[in-house]
């Protein structure tokens, strides 16, 4: 939850007397917490701990099923975008069709799931949850597929009528598992549900299925057998439309008429006039209006009503002829006594072929943005939105995707997904990226050097700056020296860097050791950063130096690192220190001039001493002056051994 910096907005909780009660927000990632106040000495108001209520912007995030359908749908959405481009979206259909497909696999595997844990959990709450979701994934599954058939397949006429027959048999299955209950009766033919399923197959054009269930009938039926053949023989020779034969449209048309027209003699001729079921049949292979209408509660919707009527009135139907049929089935059928449902609105705009009312009615209807996000891109890819872009700048598929994406990234996990969406969006997802990174919870190294990563493949170098200092602060409050070090070096962040130098230091010298001597040994180049960090990891170098017995090498790094003030002046008493066993050697290390560079040092030292002597004990007064004369003694020493060994050099 982020923090605010004025106290939350104040709102009246309606109903409850504003004098006792009110209700406060903050907004958060995603989400704004709701809360009750109480305010004492008011009234007698029921006393209580106050309601706390978490308001999503986008609660399916949440839903560890629907967590898979955001996995999932991201690698086709990638797959999608790192296609390669070619000069015709035509050439492409095919694997356009394909893709859409996939997402819609995605769907009915989620689909499945949700079913599962419905039936299977002994939670009332959790059941219903999913049942709920599951309806939004059948609808959303339901218009994606009519999509592709109207928009992505682009199916001509002909054709249209059998992919529409597809559509209707895929979400319209349960008449296979009333067939079954039938079959695996004792007595088929005798079943109550017999002729609904029957009735059920032609409606959907299921014919060699209502052939069969017929036989059965006609078996039992002797004396009326010869009706029964009569109608399984206008059902047997009932054309149909075969795109990869070499019929032509025309002829298809024509022979239908002659089907139909002899449908029509049989039942003028009294053929099943003995039988109301027969005659029912006979009368929707004709088409009669009022007869499919009777059939509503084996049609259930207006939809499979449509696709049922053009079947057995106008198979040939052209796709620009779709609008009129879809509009006045809906009508007929929902005989203006209910409000159309907002799916109903959506189909019917899509069979309009009005593509932007589909994705904006949708946006309004779905809680979340996945369908209109992914299949707006898919539609974008298939060239199909060229001419349609916002007033504000980017289009609507960058739009939607940008929206869609900035909800996953309030998701602890699925803000990973939501990076490549931004990548795709080239107008304004790098600028969303920027924004959406930086709220990322730093929980974990893991999970920084994750998102460091994500900004340093995309060059967010204030990003990468941003995450190295807050994960340096935070190592540096859980005093890990180490780690806070590593991570100001890789902000390049000189000033935090020689913070932490310092505290390297004081550690030094309060312990008489060094912590994560591995990083300080290959500081490298990285030292440079600040004088403080190229002091410490010489520092460590004159330790290396002295420790191999490379005592002249040191001596030299030891003088250097106060002659040239890289040293901090509050350390040069711990360097004359270390200098001590250098000047105590039997071999002299330092030269005379060395020696005199030492002494005027330490004389500068003594001699700029500020600190007032009433801060020290009489005990860290009687080191320092111990130290003191200890290093002047040595010197001296030293400078006497220096002076006869380069004499006797010279005189040689």
């Amino acid at each position: 939850m982020e923090e605010v910096d004025v106290e939350p907005a104040i709102t009246v909780i309606p109903g409850v007397d504003s004098s006792q009660r009110h209700m406060g927000f903050v907004w958060g990632r995603g989400d704004i917490l709701l809360y009750e106040t109480q305010h004492k000495g008011t009234g007698s108001g029921e006393a209580g701990c106050p309601l706390i209520h978490v308001v999503r912007k986008d609660e399916d995030i949440y839903s560890p099923i629907l967590r898979k359908l955001f996995n999932e749908s991201h690698h086709i959405f990638v797959g999608l975008q790192q296609s390669k481009e070619e000069t015709s979206s035509k050439t492409k259909r095919p694997q356009f069709v394909s893709v859409s497909k996939n997402y819609r696999s995605v769907i009915r595997a989620c689909m499945e799931e949700l079913q599962e844990v419905a039936v299977s959990t002994r939670d009332a709450a959790l059941s219903a949850q999913c049942c709920s979701q599951v309806s939004i994934l059948l609808a959303v599954e339901l218009i994606w597929n009519l999509c592709e058939v109207l928009f992505i397949e682009a199916v001509p006429a002909g054709s249209l009528l059998l992919h529409l027959l597809d559509w209707v048999r895929l979400h319209k299955a349960d008449v296979d598992e009333k067939a079954q209950e039938v079959l695996q009766s004792d007595s088929p033919a005798r079943h109550h549900k017999y002729w609904d399923v029957v009735i059920c197959y032609v409606l959907q054009g299921r014919m060699d299925e209502a052939r069969q269930m017929l036989a059965k009938q006609a078996s039992q039926q002797p004396a009326a057998r010869s009706m029964f053949k009569t109608l399984d023989s206008l059902m047997k020779k009932m054309p149909v439309f075969n795109p990869a034969g070499s019929q032509t449209l025309t002829e298809f048309d024509l022979k239908w008429r002659h089907w139909h027209e002899e449908c029509e003699l049989h039942l003028q001729d009294g053929s099943f006039s003995s039988n109301s079921n027969l005659e029912t049949i006979c009368k929707i292979l004709l088409g009669h209006e009022e007869t499919l209408l009777n059939q509503k509660e084996q049609l259930s919707t207006w939809y499979h009503f449509l696709v049922s009527r053009l079947l057995y009135t106008h198979p040939s139907v052209k796709p620009t002829e779709l609008h009129y049929y879809a509009q006045s089935s809906m009508d007929l059928f929902l005989d203006n006594r209910s409000d159309p449902e907002p799916l109903d609105s959506i189909l019917l705009v899509a069979f309009e072929f009005d593509i932007h009312q589909v994705i904006k009615d949708c946006s309004i209807a779905l809680s979340n943005w996945w369908f209109v996000a992914h299949l707006t891109d898919l539609l974008d890819h298939c060239k199909l939105l060229q001419s349609h872009n916002l007033h504000f700048g980017s289009n609507l598929r960058e739009f939607l995707l940008l929206e869609y994406a900035s909800g996953l990234f309030t998701h602890h996990s699925l803000w990973q997904l939501a990076v490549d969406y931004f990548d795709h969006c080239p107008e304004f997802g790098r600028i969303y990226l920027e924004l959406q990174i930086e709220r990322v919870p730093l929980d974990t190294e893991r999970k920084a050097l994750k998102v460091l990563r994500i900004c340093e493949q995309r060059q967010l170098a204030e990003q990468v700056r941003s995450i190295c200092k807050i994960m340096a602060k935070k190592a540096v409050r859980n005093n890990r020296l180490g780690s806070a070090l590593s991570w100001s070096i890789r902000a390049k962040d000189a000033a935090f860097a020689t913070l932490i130098s310092d505290r390297f230091l004081q550690d030094y010298c309060a312990r008489g050791t060094f912590s994560d001597l591995d990083l300080i040994d290959n500081l490298g180049p990285a030292m440079l950063l600040s004088d403080r960090l190229t002091f410490l990891g010489k520092y460590r170098e004159f330790h290396k130096l002295y420790g191999e017995k490379r005592f002249a090498e040191a001596a030299k790094l030891l003088l250097s690192l106060m002659t040239a003030r890289i040293a901090p002046r509050s350390f040069w008493m711990t360097l004359l220190t270390d200098a001590l066993p250098l000047l105590e050697q039997k071999q002299v290390i330092f030269s005379a001039d060395q020696t005199y560079e030492l002494m005027h040092c330490l004389e500068e030292l003594m001699s700029g001493e500020t600190e007032p002597s009433d801060k020290r004990t009489v005990q860290e007064e009687d080191i320092e002056t111990t130290k003191v004369e200890l290093l002047r003694l040595a010197l001296a020493r030293n400078l006497a051994a220096a002076i006869v060994k380069e004499g006797t050099v010279d005189s040689l």
